[in-house]
């Protein structure tokens, strides 16, 4: 998704004060690439940056871009090649191409587009790769947008038969875990090191505390309907339960089937799946929905103690949202850093 919130405190500062601003996006990446899709770079009419798109790689020959067109020149696409020896000083194992997207945008857009990083909207910025217009769609404002937005990556698109570059912004995607144990904590912990929002419920008081889930953003005592109604999962949502008890499983994995949650899993062992399903069918969930649930949840890496699950459960639910297969990389033949699904 497209990145503001890294540079929101300076665009605002430079806003506030009257700056014209260029910004440079990262529109799309070729073999290694120092910064994603979606990247920017910010740099204001004083000559003052923020952000970055290559880290540091190609950054000086981005930023002499910017300033020409600040000083009137064209918006325009540039790729920049990035050698094997610069590749190597920012950590990447070889060199690749990245094409970047240099233009002023219009104040009042650049501020809506503020809004947005803000208050974690919905929103899709597109720009024309041909002659520079640019439009601002948040969230119900057209099935195009609406589309991008679920998929929840920036990318450019063919739109009446021009290049647009579509970067989409939202929140980050959320983790929603109910039961908690010991794994929960870790399973935050891991989430919260890849920016994404972590939850954690229990109707058991004694175990849904601030102490004991340190890593939560948020924590929820509340049985399952109650806290699937309090988090309403939607397509950027994971589940996982962790509570190896009927009358918490059963109506928590029946609840999150109705919902839009892309990702449902279930701790246990095979024969407790097995026996849930059997319970699950027995409820009245239809043999063709538990196909959604991944049981025993995780990839099979040998995990044993309650960070190495977490690391395995959070690796499926990534390879399920990439709509990859979570197998060696040196096995597979297509690229290793894969669009979200």
């Amino acid at each position: 998704m497209g990145t503001v919130k890294e540079i929101l405190s300076e665009l605002d500062r430079w806003r506030s004060r009257g700056d014209r601003v260029a910004m440079a996006r990262v529109v799309a990446t070729r073999r290694s690439a120092p910064r994603p899709v979606g990247s920017k770079l910010i740099v204001s009419e004083t000559g003052e940056l923020a952000g970055s798109v290559s880290g540091g790689c190609v950054e000086s020959e981005v930023v002499e871009a910017a300033r020409e067109v600040l000083a009137g020149g064209e918006p325009r696409l540039v790729t920049f090649g990035i050698s094997d020896d610069l590749a190597l000083s920012v950590g990447l194992p070889c060199g690749g191409e990245i094409d970047v997207w240099i233009d002023e945008p219009d104040a009042h857009l650049l501020g809506q587009l503020a809004d947005v990083a803000r208050h974690e909207q919905r929103a899709v910025f597109f720009v024309d790769l041909d002659d520079g217009t640019e439009r601002l769609a948040l969230d119900g404002d057209n099935a195009v947008a609406d589309e991008l937005i679920r998929s929840g990556h920036s990318k450019v698109v063919e739109l009446h038969g021009r290049r647009v570059f579509a970067d989409v912004f939202g929140p980050p995607p959320r983790l929603f875990v109910y039961g908690a144990v010991d794994t929960a904590d870790a399973l935050c912990a891991a989430a919260r090191a890849i920016g994404w929002r972590a939850i954690v419920a229990d109707a058991r008081a004694r175990f849904a505390t601030r102490e004991r889930l340190p890593n939560a953003d948020e924590v929820i005592v509340a049985w399952p309907e109650e806290a699937l109604a309090q988090v309403a999962p939607d397509h950027t949502t994971a589940i996982l339960v962790l509570t190896h008890d009927d009358k918490f499983d059963l109506p928590l994995l029946i609840g999150a089937l109705a919902s839009d949650a892309y990702y449902i899993g279930a701790l246990g062992s095979r024969r407790n799946q097995e026996r849930r399903r059997e319970r699950l069918l027995e409820a009245g969930v239809d043999e063709s929905e538990l196909e959604r649930i991944s049981g025993p949840a995780g990839l099979d890496i040998g995990a044993h103690t309650p960070a190495e699950t977490a690391v395995s459960m959070l690796a499926e639910i990534m390879a399920v949202r990439a709509g990859r297969d979570g197998g060696r990389l040196r096995a597979s033949s297509g690229r290793i850093h894969a669009e979200v699904a």
